[in-house]
């Protein structure tokens, strides 16, 4: 049973330093009972305490990894209902289904579709990181076959899906060392998939048709051993499954029901055969709250914003979208193209780019760390001022790009080109540029 907040305080050093972000131990251990800390944030306390308070401290969900090497899929950990609350950790994965009964070409082409679906956005690689390989066929050298084909050619987290403990046993054996996920233990085979997940230190996903039995299979599988689990409450619908995932998390966080206190597991792929409406439901179980959606496959037009949605939901609130420092060409620049600054905020970016690219202007973005505030903030917090601008622009890389020594600045911050003038020194023009991002196209083409 979970420790109150009183019980915690009383097994804390009492030191009230306030290294853990908050100032006193008692409320450090308030949010210790509630899930919304750490025990690790405490650097001070002893041995013998934590291994008393590691039942308080666990997530009320519990984290788990698929996948190994570079593509690694976590899910769980999650502490709070809402991400304006702190924030989501571990964005839900997404699957596309294989199946053993398909034609090699199809799967050929789905393999290609997975790999080649990336899109590189605000300085980041957008992926959908997992293959549920389904042993449709009922042939355990079918399954193990297709298996072996997908971990060779992709990197994908694997979720391997059989009712037949043989074919498990032999998908399991060629891919052991990637960590799959084991799709499902139910109540007729409990005992075997826990053996074979225990064995080959996987984690195992626990099937049952409702909250009560899928609680009591958890909870023998976990007295059997199994501590990675994940679970599958049946739900076909949109509502029940949606109704599914927002009981499974408020048991979990609320209740601390430590039975429920597992990520989760849902199957658009199952619920309609139209993939639009795949996307839909899966948009809707990216914000309640699943762990790993499965879908039957991957399209452009349907993971695309699926993955910009879950970037957006899993970000944390608390920190802005940057892009990396650096000097961005747009339009195949030259030697004489126009210089241009401006922040790392993503949306300035995107803004500034977009309306350079619409003046078909070819010209060099700076773009400078400030910590992701936009262009107005970061003057106003100091760091997009005069001295700061002319030290990256003449470290950045650019005088040896460029013949000239023109840079054009952001006219809401013309008020620092005197001190950037002085910073730059000798033979620098600094221009002023629009207000609004949305003259920039016009500026540009008069030659600016």
């Amino acid at each position: 049973m979970a420790l109150t907040g009183i019980q915690i305080f009383k097994l804390l050093p009492k030191t009230n330093c306030g290294e853990c972000g908050v100032p006193t131990c008692l409320a450090f251990a308030m949010n210790l009972a509630a899930g919304k800390a750490e025990l690790a944030a405490c650097r001070f306390i002893t041995e013998e305490a934590k291994a008393m308070l590691s039942e308080a401290s666990a997530p009320p969900i519990r984290p788990l990894a698929i996948g190994a090497g570079e593509n690694v899929v976590k899910i769980g950990g999650e502490t709070v209902l809402f991400r304006h609350e702190k924030t989501f950790v571990n964005k839900p994965g997404l699957a596309m289904l294989i199946t053993d009964g398909m034609a090699a070409a199809e799967v050929d082409a789905r393999l290609k579709r997975f790999k080649d679906l990336k899109y590189e956005w605000v300085g980041l690689t957008l992926r959908a990181e997992m293959i549920a390989v389904k042993n449709e066929s009922g042939d355990a050298g079918k399954f193990e076959a297709l298996v072996k084909k997908i971990k060779t050619e992709t990197d994908a987290a694997l979720i391997l899906m059989s009712d037949k403990v043989d074919a498990m046993t032999a998908a399991v054996k060629a891919s052991a060392d990637r960590v799959p996920l084991l799709y499902a233990a139910t109540e007729p085979n409990c005992d075997a998939m826990a053996a074979l997940a225990k064995e080959n230190k996987c984690p195992l996903v626990a099937k049952a048709d409702s909250m009560e039995k899928l609680a009591a299979l958890s909870d023998k599988l976990s007295a059997a051993g199994v501590k990675d689990i994940v679970l599958d409450s049946g739900a076909r619908t949109l509502r029940r499954v949606f109704e599914d995932q927002v009981f499974i998390r408020r048991a979990a966080l609320n209740q601390k029901n430590r039975s429920l206190g597992f990520p989760t597991i849902t199957f658009p792929c199952e619920m309609t055969g139209d993939l639009m409406k795949e996307t839909l439901i899966a948009s809707t179980l990216i914000a309640k709250y699943a762990g790993i959606i499965v879908l039957s496959d991957f399209q452009g037009e349907s993971i695309f914003p699926l993955l910009v949605g879950r970037l957006n939901i899993y970000t944390d609130p608390q920190r802005p979208m940057m892009m990396q420092q650096g000097i961005y060409p747009i339009g195949n620049p030259t030697e004489d193209s126009p210089v241009l600054i401006t922040t790392n905020f993503a949306l300035t970016y995107f803004i500034v780019s977009g309306e350079i690219e619409a003046s078909r202007v070819p010209s060099w973005l700076l773009i400078m760390d400030t910590e992701g505030l936009s262009v107005l903030t970061a003057w106003a917090a100091g760091k997009f001022v005069g001295d700061a601008m002319g030290q990256f622009i003449k470290k950045c890389g650019i005088t040896e790009k460029v013949k000239h020594r023109k840079v054009c600045i952001p006219g809401f911050v013309a008020a620092v080109s005197g001190d950037l003038e002085e910073e730059l020194g000798p033979g620098w023009e600094v221009k002023i540029g629009p207000r609004e991002a949305a003259h920039l196209s016009a500026f540009l083409k008069m030659g600016a």
